[in-house]
């Protein structure tokens, strides 16, 4: 590889608005740096919030940082599930929204099935391939932890909640297991790393770029 693919050497806190991909924010990035680049875990496209994006010698880094814990805050449409469980999906169903959440049942250890649109391989093909051509597959279900399961706004068709989840979570599957989908979600922590510490994507610098050392150091 080209010395000058692996600098600038170091990782991105970069806040994602809703619409691109992340991969999209990713070449955003690499040709601000001329650099190899990677990422620690992406984003749907409606989703909002922090990418790690990792520069240069940095990407070497991956392996510590994609199964760090993520925090997401979300806001549910409780009358209506979608194909996808978020708004990009087509409508399932609209239903009164339920008079009892039972959260106690979604924290801890939970065991939920992957959304269709997702990027998990179903006999060799990607899950949201299968969705996007109308074949329907049974997903598989996921194993993951709720550390933390909070309500922070309720209102008669919506309810927003703060969680901290292990890496892999679909917050869209705790989405439909009530009965509803993701109207929101933003991605607020991973692992030690915040937004509040993040740039827009067109306000990054490399000289924003955290180093190898500093990223360590906070894990």
């Amino acid at each position: 590889m080209p010395a000058r693919a692996l600098e600038p050497a170091g990782v991105a806190l970069v806040d994602k608005p809703a619409g691109p991909s992340s991969f999209a924010i990713v070449a955003q990035i690499r040709r601000r740096t001329g650099a190899r680049t990677g990422h620690a875990g992406t984003l749907d496209p409606f989703a909002t919030g922090l990418l790690l994006i990792l520069s240069g010698r940095a990407t070497k880094l991956a392996p510590r940082l994609v199964g760090l814990d993520k925090r997401y805050v979300t806001t549910i449409d409780l009358t209506a599930t979608t194909t996808t469980g978020d708004p990009e999906g087509e409508l399932v169903e609209r239903h009164d929204p339920p008079a009892e959440l039972g959260l106690d049942r979604l924290r801890g250890p939970v065991e939920l099935p992957v959304p269709a649109a997702s990027a998990v391989k179903i006999a060799g093909e990607r899950a949201y391939k299968l969705h996007r051509r109308g074949v329907e597959v049974e997903m598989p279900l996921r194993r993951s932890t709720v550390y933390a399961l909070d309500v922070v706004g309720r209102d008669a068709a919506t309810v927003t909640l703060d969680l901290r989840v292990s890496s892999g979570t679909y917050v869209r599957s705790i989405a439909q297991a009530l009965g509803g989908h993701c109207r929101t979600l933003r991605r607020t922590e991973v692992g030690p790393f915040s937004v509040a510490d993040a740039v827009l994507p067109e306000s990054f610098d490399p000289g924003r770029l955290l180093t190898e050392d500093e990223v360590l150091a906070a894990l």
